[in-house]
């Protein structure tokens, strides 16, 4: 699309060069806001549509819209994707020779381009700044978007100073609309964004943080490489997805394991040198089926859409970075997995980690309550989507009907005896030791430690036998989320009582917890995981037809050098599979598909349609 054409309304402009017929929630009152010329803050899911909220203001307003974007690989796939869709786009970053920068330069100069991407350090240059009064001068600025834009807060693990400088944009081109937006803010971030961005006049527009379409389970910890890979391949045996580990070890042992048992399993970590980690972000978002086994190093921007799953064999930080990491599947809308397997070491190393680290006490506070509010959510019993809207302020209307609590609600059991003598063989045996050991006490087994200590001679010893190894390990683990219990840094992860456990031992408080279910248990060889894997999209993957659209995508996307989701989304191709259009006028009905990709690809697509009826 070109300035210089007639003008358009942004209904038009959403049909003619995004290819879908109706706005998102509040998409249409977002872009008419900013086109017509209001500051906004946009608090929206991942996969909700942000970009559109713009991009599409960016094309009705005169000027380049320049959008502030904190990730090299966003930007690139952002440009790809609006340079199929027919708009005039770039970036600016250090990926870019100095021969690359200058064109980039010049055609934003002359005014030839509809929007560029530039990272925060490169737009805070005093040279970029005067560059941008030169254009704002001869050609005009559409707008400034600030995407990303919890990473002004210091209290996300996302946090960028170069974020809070931002203001400057307001201050030096006050006339020109901003626009900062995110998938990811409780309420003390979004006070912050406000504050620290200048936005306080900003009308904010809050969606719904329900992704309705994301299936949230949470498994205790087992054997968690043999979960992972019951999981695997029970639901996901050829597709995308990301496996958060939280020790840069453990992601290479476990991408190189699964790689061993025939997974296309890749690791990135801050750890790797640049160029494996490019190479390896460049496979996964440009080939289909492949595992990213990731720190969180892995993660914020990348837009691609059919990531079908995300996994956690480690606990995450808080609540938002789960919902975050988590917001990385099924960014299209289709069904998409959110699988984490959690135990109490989990709970101990976290709280150790928070407790052990260098941040002044008032972050620490706020972090424990971060990690407090996601271990509720771990053993919570009630249904998954409510207590994550719950956090962020919201209400959920009722039950998902698709979490695993509410699919296989969950037993609980009056606990308050086994909670007392969990606790009493904390005290007894002096406040010092890990729950192997206590266990051991509780069951009565007679080892050389607790030989060692004379720990048979207890009131504690032998008194448990009514509890397995595995239900005393699930009393643990659920006293210690529940702050009954805390790992004491100086007796090296030992358990000690907390203040609350006091009315438990006391009797005067009743404890309840939830019965964990039997973990699953792998059923298929490697030779049998195609066949017996469950095909997602209702039958799809057994469609031939399917199989040959993602085959001529594949194609279209290596000869141009872009992932095959800048092509089309799955969720296009999956209508193209259901309404099998014959002409170009029934593919231009397609959600998804612009003028532009019509003309570029309308053909292809109708070929393989035609083929496979023949």
């Amino acid at each position: 699309m070109h300035k210089n054409s007639p003008p358009r309304s942004p209904s038009q402009i959403l049909h003619d060069v995004f290819g879908y017929t109706h706005f998102r929630g509040p998409q249409q009152a977002i872009v008419e806001h900013v086109a017509a010329g209001g500051d906004a803050l946009v608090l929206m899911p991942t996969g909700g549509g942000k970009s559109l909220c713009y991009q599409i203001p960016s094309l009705l307003r005169s000027g380049t819209g320049i959008v502030v974007s904190p990730l090299i690989a966003l930007m690139q796939d952002q440009v790809d994707a609006l340079k199929q869709a027919g708009v005039q786009a770039a970036f600016l970053n250090s990926s870019l020779d100095a021969e690359e920068a200058r064109e980039v330069t010049g055609r934003l100069i002359r005014g030839e381009l509809d929007i560029l991407y530039v990272a925060p350090e490169r737009l805070l240059m005093q040279g970029f700044l005067s560059l941008l009064d030169q254009v704002q001068e001869h050609t005009g600025i559409a707008l400034f978007a600030i995407d990303e834009a919890h990473c002004v807060s210091q209290w996300g693990h996302d946090f960028r100073p170069e974020y809070r400088q931002l203001t400057i944009l307001h201050e030096r081109f006050p006339t020109v609309p901003r626009i900062a937006l995110t998938a990811t803010a409780d309420a003390p971030t979004r006070g912050e964004i406000v504050e620290r961005l200048g936005l306080e006049d900003a009308r904010q527009f809050v969606s719904s943080f329900d992704r309705p379409n994301i299936k949230y389970r949470v498994t205790q910890k087992a054997n968690a490489r043999q979960q992972l890979e019951v999981f695997l391949e029970s639901e996901h045996a050829n597709d995308a997805g990301i496996v958060y580990c939280l020790s840069r070890r453990k992601v290479e042992e476990t991408a190189g394991w699964l790689k061993e048992r025939g997974w296309d399993a890749l690791p990135y970590h801050a750890g790797l040198d640049a160029s494996t980690r490019n190479a390896n972000q460049r496979r996964f978002l440009r080939e289909e089926g492949v595992i990213m086994v990731a720190t969180v190093a892995f993660g914020m921007g990348i837009d691609k859409p059919n990531v079908r799953f995300v996994a956690h064999l480690d606990l995450p930080k808080s609540m938002e970075g789960y919902y975050q990491e988590t917001g990385r599947a099924g960014r299209d809308g289709l069904p998409a997995n959110a699988w984490m397997t959690y135990g109490l070491g989990d709970v101990v190393s976290m709280r150790q980690m928070l407790d052990s680290g260098d941040a002044p006490e008032e972050r620490k506070r706020v972090e424990r309550q971060k990690l407090d509010a996601l271990l509720g959510f771990c053993e919570s019993t009630a249904c998954r989507h409510q207590t994550i809207l719950r956090y962020f302020g919201e209400e959920h209307p009722g039950n998902c009907g698709q979490c695993d609590n509410c699919l296989e609600p969950v037993d609980t059991w009056e606990a308050t005896q086994a909670a007392q003598m969990a606790l009493s063989c904390v005290y007894r045996t002096g406040q010092r030791f890990g729950v192997a050991h206590l266990i051991d006490v509780l069951l009565g087994k007679k080892t050389d430690k607790i030989a060692q200590f004379r720990h048979e001679a207890l009131s504690t010893f032998g008194i448990g036998q009514g509890l397995t190894q595995a239900q005393w390990s699930s009393v643990y683990r659920q006293l210690v989320a529940g702050g009954f219990l805390e790992a004491d840094m100086e007796a090296y992860g030992g358990l000690k009582l907390t203040t609350a456990a006091r009315p438990v031992l006391k009797g005067e408080q009743e404890v309840w917890l939830r019965r964990d279910a039997e973990p699953a248990r792998r059923k298929t060889s490697k030779a049998e995981r195609s066949a017996r894997a469950k095909e997602a999209f209702a039958g799809a993957n057994d469609d031939p037809l399917w199989q040959a659209l993602k085959s001529k995508r594949l194609e279209l996307a290596r000869e141009q050098g872009v992932p095959p989701y800048v092509i089309f989304h799955d969720s296009t191709l999956l209508e193209i599979l259901n309404q099998r259009p014959q002409t170009l006028d029934e593919m231009g009905r397609i959600s998804g598909v612009g003028q532009a990709k019509l003309a570029k690809y309308g053909d292809a697509f109708l070929g393989v349609l035609e083929d496979s009826a023949n």
